[in-house]
């Protein structure tokens, strides 16, 4: 297996993280009039530049097949969740006696990778009801609206695993 030097790897993240910011600059501005495209590419080389040492979704991505349908699993589970933690959420609010028991748990994530817990955690932090209050190392303290089990593997099972078994598979 061949080893990649620090340098290449950095000029790796520059590129790839230069790339996606002009992908998403050209869809945000709807044109390819050079003047714009200019200053979006002047923008897109300063952050990446910035962040030489990688900001992009893609720098930690596993470029398998099996990688790219946990992704594409991941994310329909995602939005599953979404709706359902949605109509959790509305049927508390709408209940007279509302039945919240607010509460912080601690997850523990198997995730090796830092993209993959960054992901890991906005995933949970963008389901209604929930919140990353903070991720130390292999651990994710998460405000529930609702907590049900304040044991770290029965929260870990309830919030993240169905998640990490994705997450797994595209970041490691």
């Amino acid at each position: 297996m061949m080893q990649t030097s620090p340098r290449s790897d950095s000029l790796r993240h520059i590129v790839v993280l230069f790339l996606t910011l002009m992908l998403f600059w050209v869809m945000l501005v709807d044109s390819l009039v050079p003047d714009r495209l200019a200053i979006g590419a002047v923008v897109s080389l300063g952050i990446a530049l910035f962040y030489r040492d990688g900001l992009s979704f893609f720098t930690e991505f596993r470029v398998t097949p099996s990688a790219f349908v946990a992704g594409v699993r991941y994310y329909a589970l995602f939005f599953r969740k979404l709706a359902e933690s949605n109509l959790r959420l509305a049927a508390i609010i709408v209940s007279p006696d509302l039945p919240v028991r607010p509460g912080i748990v601690k997850i523990r994530t198997q995730l090796k990778s830092r993209m993959g817990r960054l992901m890991l955690a906005n995933s949970i932090t963008l389901t209604p009801g929930t919140l990353t209050v903070e991720v130390s190392g292999e651990w994710l303290y998460v405000h529930c609206v609702t907590v049900d089990s304040t044991d770290v593997m029965r929260a870990t099972e309830e919030i993240a695993a169905d998640f990490e078994r994705y997450l797994e598979v595209m970041y490691g």
